[in-house]
């Protein structure tokens, strides 16, 4: 089953790094931090999962010890341009980015020369949280079911399109994951985005796509997008009414969207340490926990190392489902 068991799986990533002798990295005495406002970076289009989490973190953040934290969207390649403009950054720790699996653990398998190696190029500094995603459906598309979706894909096999917000993207692989699970063939349809395919199912342009909670929720419960299933273990408390995946009978599809803020490789080890404690104390606000849990969004915490040992762990997870459903980068 490919999912998120955070304790589990930080227990075994760190297991794994202490095996290997990676510790702390070591640095100089830095100077004043931060030398100015702090920018957060993000890899995909503005009001997509990763986007939402970087601009409640930075609205929290905003006007504490750190003064003023921006965000800045940098789109393509599933989230590696952004990516590599933070592996290059000066690391005085005033640019940062929101990544998830997606950028860090299977775009740079995806691509045949990535620039981009999360474990080399970055520092972690907290695991965010996570969110489940949700199979949505415009309102008008036939299919009022899971079970309903999978007899028209077996009729007609790849007639059926659904989207994502890039290829080797959390929606995709989840799509790609309950595809293979169920036994049907669809086509996937690549954005520059999640919201961006979002707003084609909405109108009609598009049939469905994975899309996550935190993201679709509003437009759930407006109506101009119908929820068939939720791909977390249990239902989404946003959405107690949409059964999971595994209540539909579709069995070893569990799968949520990871969040974590991370640094230039070589950002001294103080100024990571200072910005999990700040990140630490905005995750602990109670109107930031309210926010989360309106969206489903789990507040998650963790030490600089564990998101580190993350990071590799998943990159192996993610290259079975890579393999096995044969997801190649566009060229």
């Amino acid at each position: 089953m490919v999912g998120i068991s955070r304790r589990r799986l930080l227990a075994q990533a760190a297991t794994l790094l202490a095996g290997i002798g990676l510790g702390p990295r070591v640095s100089a005495q830095t100077t004043a931090f931060p030398s100015r406002p702090i920018r957060v970076l993000v890899g995909f289009a503005a009001g997509g999962g990763n986007d939402v989490i970087a601009r409640l973190l930075a609205q929290q953040m905003s006007g504490g010890p750190l003064g003023q934290v921006i965000v800045e969207n940098k789109t393509g390649a599933s989230g590696l341009i952004a990516a590599d403009i933070l592996a290059k950054a000066t690391p005085d720790g005033t640019t940062l980015m929101v990544a998830t699996q997606t950028s860090y653990s299977v775009a740079p398998q995806l691509y045949k020369s990535p620039a981009f190696d999360a474990p080399r190029d970055v520092a972690g500094i907290s695991l965010l949280g996570a969110s489940p995603l949700v199979l949505v459906v415009n309102p008008s598309f036939a299919a009022k079911s899971v079970g309903e979706l999978i007899e028209m894909a077996k009729a007609k096999p790849g007639a059926i399109n659904f989207g994502s917000g890039g290829v080797g993207t959390t929606p995709h692989t989840a799509a790609e994951l309950f595809l293979f699970n169920a036994g049907v063939r669809m086509t996937h349809v690549a954005y520059r985005g999640e919201a961006p395919a979002i707003a084609d199912v909405v109108a009609g342009q598009l049939p469905l796509l994975f899309a996550n909670v935190s993201v679709v929720t509003g437009q759930v419960k407006a109506g101009t997008l119908r929820a068939l299933a939720v791909t977390s273990p249990k239902r989404a408390p946003s959405l107690p009414d949409v059964p999971t995946l595994a209540e539909a009978g579709i069995k070893g599809s569990d799968v949520e969207t990871w969040f974590g803020l991370t640094a230039p490789a070589a950002t001294p080890r103080e100024i990571v340490q200072r910005l999990n404690a700040e990140v630490r104390k905005a995750l602990a606000a109670p109107d930031l926990q309210q926010r989360f849990a309106e969206l489903s969004l789990s507040v998650s915490p963790s030490s600089p190392e564990e998101l580190d040992a993350l990071i590799k762990s998943e990159a192996v997870r993610w290259g079975e489902v890579i393999r096995r459903a044969n997801i190649r980068a566009p060229e």
